[in-house]
């Protein structure tokens, strides 16, 4: 209950501080500080009756420790906070906005998307930089080195407070929306290491798509990144079976698929269909949709797939689209013509080199009837991931095509 409530209000109080002092990299230490000593204080002392107030009365106050030296500076800061009227320091005032631009100034342009994704992280989301470090994979002090970096690239980029202009908003809001992406994507298949998902990643991915959209209700690509990360997490409860091992979408036992989170999905997309300008996100989500709301896989409606995965292709063309797209091709035309596509597109560098082209051929071979070309690249496929689930299911896969057939 407390950690929940912490990470809610740390973009909250975060905002307040920096609508206040204007110093984001000393604003977020202080921050960080005041949701450190409520998580040993809270459990003990009980909830304050206005945690934000309370949180943005100890974070000021080490704020002004921390600024002590800059003698002019805080002299003009401590006479702002002394004629403070009481209660203030609790009237969260244009806070509702102080989220959303907070999510603006940690994807700032500047940065590189890893740093922005561990910013965003521990700025709007609250997380400590033990828990983003586990939930990565690296050790902590890579990322206490990530966010450092951004934090000076901020200050020397003179970035302020402030919600980009009309122009630049809806470039700086793809920057965000990515960041999420790519938070929710690596908690869903991590790219390497012992586990399948870190529940962690996709969990907080959800909530900051959650409060993006609860502050920009009419975007149709932060509603349709919500709706594809709701519809995809969805299916996580069946993506092992009882012995660990990695089970395929069309393997997967949908009995165990969360019912209340489909039907949040669909209906966020079916809503923002119509009336948004249409985008990657929000056909991504009406992919889902198709497969989600298919109660067994010979029920999925392939054409309809393939019609969305060609409109995708049309307006964000990528690595992944192909291989998804071709997949929605066997089913609708045949194997063959799927592996000619296939053959057609791996000259892209970046599609050759990845592993999930060698599965989905093997995959394609097997439709085929190829078992002795299915198991070779399924080999093939095993040897070139770093994730240790889809290895065992890979090379299982291969074992399988080695028996005598049925």
């Amino acid at each position: 209950m407390t950690e929940n409530l912490l990470r809610e209000l740390a973009p909250v109080v975060l905002g307040n501080l920096v609508r206040r002092y204007g110093t984001f990299e000393t604003c977020e230490d202080a921050v960080q500080e005041a949701l450190l000593t409520a998580s040993t204080r809270w459990p003990e002392e009980g909830v304050p009756d206005n945690p934000a107030g309370w949180l943005i009365r100890v974070a000021s106050r080490r704020w002004t420790d921390m600024r002590r030296n800059e003698e002019a500076r805080v002299r003009r800061e401590l006479t702002v906070a002394q004629l403070t009227p009481p209660g203030a320091e609790t009237d969260l005032g244009p806070g509702q906005d102080d989220t959303l631009t907070l999510f603006f100034l940690c994807c700032h342009p500047a940065l590189t998307p890893a740093s922005q994704a561990a910013l965003t992280l521990r700025a709007v989301g609250g997380l400590g930089n033990a828990e983003i470090a586990r939930a990565f994979l690296v050790p902590q002090a890579t990322i206490a080195q990530r966010i450092t970096r951004a934090k000076r690239m901020i200050r020397e980029h003179g970035a302020e407070f402030t919600l980009p202009g009309r122009d630049e908003l809806p470039a700086r809001t793809a920057a965000v929306l990515h960041v999420l992406y790519l938070i929710f994507n690596e908690g869903y298949t991590a790219s390497s290491g012992a586990a399948l998902y870190r529940v962690e990643l996709t969990k907080e991915a959800i909530r900051l798509a959650r409060q993006l959209h609860a502050r920009l209700p009419d975007d149709g690509e932060v509603a349709g990144l919500l709706a594809l990360m709701l519809l995809t997490d969805a299916r996580r409860p069946a993506r092992v079976d009882a012995e660990g091992l990695l089970q395929p979408l069309h393997r997967q036992d949908r009995t165990r698929w969360d019912a209340g989170a489909i039907a949040e999905g669909v209906e966020l997309i079916t809503k923002t269909l119509p009336r948004a300008h249409l985008g990657p996100y929000q056909l991504q989500a009406a992919i889902a949709a198709v497969h989600d709301e298919a109660a067994r896989a010979e029920d999925t409606d392939w054409p309809q797939i393939l019609v969305l995965y060609d409109m995708l292709d049309s307006i964000a063309p990528g690595p992944m689209v192909t291989l998804n797209r071709a997949v929605a091709v066997a089913m609708v035309h045949g194997p063959r013509t799927a592996l000619a596509e296939l053959a057609d597109a791996e000259s892209s560098p970046a599609l050759s080199r990845h592993h999930r082209l060698q599965a989905i051929r093997a995959h394609l071979y097997e439709m085929a009837g190829d078992r002795e070309a299915a198991r070779a690249q399924f080999e093939l496929a095993a040897r070139s991931t770093l994730s240790m689930p889809e290895r065992r299911y890979l090379a299982a896969r291969a074992a399988e095509l080695a028996e005598d057939p049925p």
